[in-house]
């Protein structure tokens, strides 16, 4: 009987021990971002920049791609999408609204698919 309460309990801490396994501290994603201009990596990097845990966020308008690290135990790659498209920005996986995407200047207005 004390072995099988001893091999319970063992089991049952090995259990703890994966439940508390933290996810990547340090994160790299690359996310496609639509924009034309200056005034929008501006834009595109402050958004990301607003989501709690974004360590590095950098667009590049040659390629459309928001280089970005993340800590993700405090946010993901997708709350960054969801701002980036709050500010009025497509990204691969979040569209912007159209009234977001309509409060861009006119330079920074780029053709939707």
């Amino acid at each position: 009987m004390k072995k099988i309460v001893f091999l319970v309990l063992i089991m049952l801490a090995g259990l703890n021990v994966q439940a508390q396994q933290k996810k990547d501290k340090n994160a790299k994603y690359d996310i496609e971002v639509k924009g034309n201009c200056e005034q929008c990596k501006k834009r595109i990097e402050k958004a990301a920049f607003n989501v709690k845990g974004v360590k590095m966020a950098t667009w590049n308008e040659d390629e459309q791609l928001l280089h970005l690290t993340v800590d993700e135990n405090k946010c993901s790659a997708e709350d960054v999408r969801n701002a980036v498209a709050k500010s009025g920005h497509d990204t691969d996986k979040a569209k912007a609204v159209k009234e977001d995407y309509n409060k861009l200047p006119m330079c920074c207005q780029y053709k939707r698919s």
